[in-house]
């Protein structure tokens, strides 16, 4: 260790005179975190002394492996590392970081007889080193430099995503409590690591979902790549998420990158999860668990840093249960999970939803909103909608192409949604051929049930369990059994 008046060891940056601070007194900065690790004590704690007297927070490892538990229970703006260190390493400290916290800049402290390992990582993803001995004032510019440009960098990201966010239509429309639920978690969980599990009907906008996620995370830069595990073959699946090398297969002419490669720094959906191949699901966990694949065909490991997103309109655990879908992967899989509701759920944003379609029909053909009759909208709200928004939108657009008028009247729209009833369930109740769940329709129809009590009674338990002539504690058990709760402390 050395001291302020200590030579330098290598000419690679100019250190200001010792007039004061090394960092410029008009620049500011937010208070930083700092993890310092180094396992000799007077190093460690002749840095952390230093980094506190210029206001830094600082957290000090006494070893390798100290660190990297800390690494995984928290953020830091910065850490410093010695690379000498046994049994775990300031390299391997490096690794950890560049895995749990991509962004966070490393600087490494080295010895002179060790400039090679410095060399080597630097080539993984250092931000600087320094030998040591060092002049305190050194020390002092290359952390405010590493901290300044990583500050920059989350304005920046925080800057680029409220440009998207103020310049792009909104992906995702509602305003009632259901889909209140659905925004709230797309907030919290925008700038996790963890994989998101989203459920719901087909048509329901689970992909949009996903898109929101990802615009409103600091990967909002990175690529946004999809593919529909259900739509291809199990060898042309395989091949569109890892590659393959040059002959893998019959047909495969030149090395191909994959789709999970090309994601890399970004968000990855996989839509239509549960038709994925058992054998597929195998390799998609070691990609969850390991961030790596060997392409179809290869011998080279290929790292990747990817958020995944997965969606399914299946019930997995049942998939689960009956050995359809390996259980490993659907825990790995679920660590967040967001369900969005059909349309028949959320009948209040009807009119917002016709709204948000018009709009954007009207703008892609350059023609005149048209306004919906009255008794059109009443079709719209008591339709049952079983393909959901992607339903909706499609009669919408169909009725701007058909609709004469400056008025979407009742006779510009299909005849089957005024003409088949429109309550939940039909009222012949036919059985079909293949049989059904009767135990999930059952639930089907007792969840319709509460939600329209509720909506009708604005919410009110009371006056909703009345409506369903429920005692007010069997109300709050249908209610729990059903998780209706949080749309309720919502509202």
């Amino acid at each position: 260790m050395g001291n302020g008046g200590s030579a330098l060891q290598r000419p690679r940056r100019s250190v200001p005179e010792k007039t004061g601070s090394s960092v410029p007194a008009t620049c500011w900065m937010p208070a930083s975190k700092v993890l310092v690790v180094d396992d000799e004590k007077g190093m460690r704690e002749f840095l952390t002394i230093m980094l506190e007297k210029e206001g830094y927070t600082v957290t000090a490892a006494s070893s390798g492996s100290q660190a990297i538990e800390y690494l995984h229970k928290h953020d830091f703006d910065l850490v410093i590392t010695d690379i000498k260190m046994t049994p775990v390493d300031g390299l391997q400290v490096l690794d950890a970081v560049n895995e749990l916290h991509p962004q966070t800049p490393v600087i490494m402290i080295t010895a002179f007889a060790s400039t090679e390992t410095a060399v080597e990582a630097m080539k993984k993803g250092a931000y600087d080193y320094i030998m040591k001995p060092f002049q305190i004032d050194e020390m002092k510019l290359i952390v405010y430099n590493a901290l300044r440009k990583r500050h920059l960098e989350r304005e920046n990201q925080y800057l680029r995503r409220k440009l998207a966010e103020t310049h792009r239509p909104p992906l995702l429309v509602g305003r009632g409590a259901r889909m209140a639920v659905v925004f709230d978690l797309i907030r919290k969980v925008a700038d996790e690591k963890s994989t998101v599990l989203i459920t719901g009907e087909s048509g329901t906008g689970k992909e949009l979902v996903a898109r929101a996620i990802h615009l409103q995370s600091s990967r909002c830069d990175k690529p946004f790549l999809t593919v529909n595990c259900g739509a291809l073959p199990e060898h042309l699946l395989e091949s569109e998420l890892f590659g393959h090398q040059k002959g893998a297969f019959t047909g495969a002419i030149a090395n191909k990158i994959g789709l999970l490669e090309a994601a890399h720094g970004g968000t990855f959906f996989l839509d239509e999860i549960g038709e994925m191949p058992p054998s597929l699901q195998v390799k998609l966990l070691r990609v969850l668990q390991e961030k790596e694949f060997k392409r179809v065909g290869g011998t080279q490991t290929i790292r990747v840093d990817i958020r995944i997103i997965a969606a399914t309109n299946k019930d997995l655990r049942r998939a689960v249960d009956e050995g359809q879908f390996r259980e490993d992967l659907f825990y790995r899989l679920n660590v967040i999970h967001i369900e969005v509701p059909p349309l028949r759920e959320r009948r209040e944003d009807i009119p917002l939803l016709v709204e948000h379609f018009i709009q954007k029909y009207s703008l892609e053909r350059k023609r005149k909103p048209k306004r919906v009759a009255p008794a059109t909208m009443k079709i719209f709200e008591a339709y049952h909608w079983p393909g959901n928004v992607r339903e909706l939108e499609n009669v919408i657009e169909r009725a701007m192409i058909l609709e004469p008028g400056d008025v979407i009247t009742p006779a510009s729209l299909p005849e089957n949604l005024y003409e088949r009833p429109s309550t939940p369930l039909p009222n012949d109740f036919d059985l079909p051929q293949e049989g059904i769940d009767l135990k999930k329709v059952l639930e089907r129809i007792e969840r319709e049930y509460l939600l329209k009590a509720l909506t009708q009674e604005n919410w009110g338990i009371k006056r909703a369990a009345r409506r369903l002539n429920l005692s007010f504690r069997s109300m709050r058990y249908l209610i729990k059994k059903h998780r209706l709760h949080t749309m309720i402390h919502q509202y």
